[in-house]
C-alpha cells in the first residue's frame, strides 16, 4: 500500500504570500500593510543644542569676567585718586537794564561764577561754556565763557556778560515774566551753565562728558535809570549733573 505525503502548508499562488492560518491574529492581518517604525536619529539635534549651550556659557562667563575687571579697576582708581566732582558757586550778579515792551525783551547781566576743583591728583579741561539766565522757565539772557584748564586744588573765577537784545517773547512767556516782575521780593533768577569736560589722572584721560550746572535761589530788583543793581546770591545753590550720551539717549 502506497504512503501519501501531505504538504505542511498551502503552496504560494502566483508568487504571493501564503494565506494566514485561521483564525488570523491582528498582527497577522495588519502587520504586513503597516510600515516598519524606525526611530529617528537625534544626534544632530543634540549636537546643535550642545554647541548653543557652550556658546551661551562662554559668553556669560566672558561678560562676568569683564564686569569683574571693570569693578576692580574702578575700585583701584577710586582708592588711588579719590575723585570728586567740581563745584560751582554764583558769587556776584549785576543787572544793568531790563526792559520788556511790546513782547520784546532787552536785558544785560554781568555774572561771576567760581569753579572749584577739590581733587589733589585730578585736573579738568573745559570746553567753552554757555551761560544762560532764566526767570522761571523764560530765558532772559545768554552768553558764553571761553574754555579753561582747571588745576588740582584750584579755584577759577568765570566772568560772563549776558545779553538779550530785541528778542520777541511768546504770549505765555510774556505773561509769566510780567507776573514775576511784579514780585516785591525781586525778580527770581537761576543761572544755567552747560559745557563738556574731560579729566586727567596721571597718565589716564577720560573721554569728554557733558555737564550741566543749575544755580537757583537768586533774586534781583529791577534797575531804575542807568545804575546797575546788585542781585542777592547768598541763597544760591548750584547742582552739578553729569550727562552721558549713549547713541541718541542722554543719561543724567
Amino acid at each position: 500500500m502506497t504512503d501519501r505525503v501531505y504538504p505542511a502548508a498551502k503552496p504560494t499562488v502566483n508568487g504571493g504570500a501564503a494565506n494566514p492560518s485561521f483564525p488570523a491574529t491582528k498582527a497577522q492581518l495588519y502587520g504586513a500593510s503597516r510600515p516598519t517604525y524606525r526611530p529617528q536619529p537625534y544626534h544632530h539635534r543634540r549636537s546643535r543644542r550642545r554647541i548653543c549651550c557652550t556658546i551661551c556659557f562662554w559668553l556669560i562667563l566672558i561678560i562676568l569676567i569683564l564686569l569683574l575687571l571693570i569693578g576692580v579697576a574702578g575700585a583701584v582708581v577710586y582708592l588711588l585718586y579719590r575723585p570728586h566732582s567740581p563745584s560751582f558757586t554764583v558769587t556776584a550778579l549785576k543787572l544793568s537794564h531790563f526792559n520788556l515792551t511790546s513782547s520784546t525783551l532787552n536785558s544785560k547781566f554781568n555774572v561771576n561764577v567760581t569753579a572749584t576743583n577739590p581733587n589733589k591728583k585730578i585736573t579738568f579741561s573745559y570746553d567753552p561754556t554757555t551761560v544762560s539766565i532764566f526767570s522761571g522757565d523764560v530765558d532772559v539772557g545768554d552768553g558764553i565763557v571761553p574754555g579753561f584748564f582747571h588745576r588740582e586744588k584750584n579755584t577759577t573765577l568765570l566772568k560772563a556778560s549776558i545779553l538779550r537784545s530785541g528778542v520777541a517773547l511768546e504770549n505765555d512767556d510774556e505773561a509769566k515774566l510780567k507776573s514775576s516782575m511784579k514780585s516785591k521780593s525781586g525778580l527770581p533768577l537761576k543761572v544755567k551753565l552747560e559745557t563738556k569736560v574731560k579729566g586727567k589722572m596721571g597718565k589716564l584721560k577720560t573721554p569728554k562728558v557733558r555737564i550741566r550746572v543749575v544755580c537757583d535761589g537768586i533774586k534781583v530788583t529791577l534797575p531804575v535809570g542807568k545804575k546797575p543793581v546788585v542781585g542777592s546770591t547768598s541763597n544760591a545753590k548750584c547742582d552739578v549733573n553729569v550727562r552721558f550720551k549713549i547713541w541718541k539717549w542722554t543719561v543724567g
